[in-house]
């Protein structure tokens, strides 16, 4: 295990040059202060335990102090937002401080997000609100619960000072981990500014760095657009498996690795609704729930425009045509594995189609519903029944269900723990974070943080250990979200 003196960061980005970023250190803060620490993401990086207990853990990842090696950087990127090209962005409040390599030995990026302006910062102060930062923090320890691929977080560091939004808000600076920063947005940097030979040598470091097994290979921008497609779809396919929703769809929040990253305005749905999103900042709903994969594809093809001079527009067709099949066969295994069904054929697809249809007309909660469903056919919560308007509509459609589930004859009791495997009892419901947010910033107090944190880690499984600890009930974790606070949305700004 290290220490935080023998980290060994290595910084490759920041080979490619100035063309790609802006070397800057971060501005140190007056008294930085934990919030909370990842255990797992420490773990990770094999760092000792112990080493969270050091004020230097504070100076480091606060940006007080450089660790070893450490060359911090701001990373160069554009990007479409909300279907608009805005050619001034790139990291106006974060920098990437390097690399480390984890315990599996892959290589992943520590970046400080709110750590003071940048060139990229148009004229914004560079900081980070507490919570934003704890809303970061924990949707990607709950998106990393579920198995979707994310960024991930080593602490949340309060930095002893405000920053001013529409109101002062105390500040704080998250310390991110993944396995890279590189997005959509920073190819289309480049292939904006006239800049084909960079883009090619950006493309050339992804290949070295993810796909090095292609390097040599004479179609190998090809084949990496390919694997770009692929990782795309399906995490989108996972995002509507467990009713994610992002948010802020742009390119500049796309990696090129397929990871969830940039945790603004997002949320988990609470009712069925495809039309739903946490952004009240999209009025006409471009990035909801039910379009979020059209705006995959549609990333894709921004992304795969940088790199013509390469390919060439035959072949770049072709690899965006997998990505609807890609993501619609993925898409349909994770929904069976949802319903403990293996044949996905037509009566699975009117299965699911009217059971959207049937959540939707009721306003029935989705990760509730899907939870209850690992009893059948033995029972369906006379509570959960209750909810339906229209019950006979729920009968009939239970009714096919058996009918699908008798035709497979799976043992009873393996089903329902396969089930209980991948339909979560907890999510992250926006106003259980409200929650926690607000407890931060009106007390002070952080125990909800590291509550829903450790919750989050294995969201499957009934976690009487935990809630004996702080004397609470389990089900209120696990309840619907209270008639006031469904559909919750929330801004942009941090």
């Amino acid at each position: 295990m290290k220490t935080l003196e023998n980290l060994n960061l290595s910084n490759s980005f920041a080979k490619l040059g100035a063309d790609f970023l802006q070397e800057k250190l971060p501005d140190p803060v007056s008294k930085p202060y934990l919030i909370d620490s990842n255990p797992s993401a420490i773990k990770l990086i094999g760092l000792k335990p112990t080493e969270i207990k050091r004020n230097e853990f504070l100076e480091y990842f606060s940006g007080n102090r450089l660790l070893s090696n450490s060359k911090p950087l701001a990373m160069a990127y554009s990007g479409h937002q909300f279907g608009s090209y805005n050619p001034r962005l790139g990291d106006g409040r974060g920098l990437l401080l390097g690399e480390v390599q984890d315990k599996n030995n892959n290589t992943l990026d520590i970046h400080l997000k709110g750590c003071g302006p940048t060139r990229f910062s148009r004229g914004f102060d560079g900081r980070a609100t507490l919570r934003a930062s704890i809303r970061e923090y924990l949707g990607g320890e709950a998106v990393h619960g579920l198995g979707i691929p994310t960024t991930r977080s080593l602490a949340v560091i309060g930095t002893g000072e405000l920053v001013h939004r529409e109101v002062p808000e105390p500040g704080a600076i998250l310390v991110r981990l993944t396995d890279s920063h590189v997005r959509f947005g920073s190819f289309q940097f480049l292939h904006f500014n006239n800049k084909a030979e960079k883009v090619t040598a950006l493309l050339n470091y992804i290949i070295e760095r993810h796909y090095p097994t292609i390097q040599n290979d004479s179609d190998k921008y090809r084949i990496l657009l390919r694997h770009v497609v692929n990782r795309t779809a399906k995490l989108i396919a996972l995002w509507q498996a467990n009713g994610f929703i992002h948010g802020v769809m742009n390119t500049d929040n796309m990696t090129i690795t397929g990871a969830t990253f940039d945790y603004g305005p997002f949320g988990f749905m609470d009712h069925f609704n495809p039309n739903f999103t946490p952004n009240h900042s999209d009025p006409n709903g471009r990035y909801a729930y039910g379009k979020q994969p059209e705006i995959g594809y549609w990333n894709l093809s921004k992304f795969a425009e940088t790199f013509k001079h390469l390919v060439d527009s035959q072949f770049i067709a072709e690899e965006l045509t997998n990505y609807q099949p890609t993501y619609n066969d993925y898409y349909r295994k994770l929904m069976g594995q949802k319903l403990g069904l293996e044949i996905l054929d037509s009566e699975f697809k009117e299965l699911v189609n009217k059971l959207f249809q049937l959540l939707y007309n009721n306003s029935i909660d989705y990760s509730i519903f899907f939870r209850h469903l690992s009893d059948m056919p033995r029972n369906f919560p006379k509570t959960l029944k209750q909810k339906f308007k229209d019950p006979q509509a729920l009968d009939s459609w239970l009714s096919m269900y058996v009918r699908l589930i008798e035709r497979e004859d799976p043992s009873l009791n393996t089903r329902t723990e396969k089930m209980n495997s991948i339909n979560p009892k907890f999510i992250l419901r926006n106003y259980l974070l409200q929650d926690a947010t607000d407890k931060a910033l009106k007390e002070s107090d952080f125990s909800e943080v590291e509550r829903l944190r450790i919750l989050l880690e294995d969201p499957y499984k009934d976690r009487p250990e935990l809630f004996s600890k702080y004397g609470i009930e389990s089900e209120h974790y696990a309840a619907e979200t209270p008639p006031s606070s469904i559909e919750m949305q929330l801004s942009c700004s941090a």
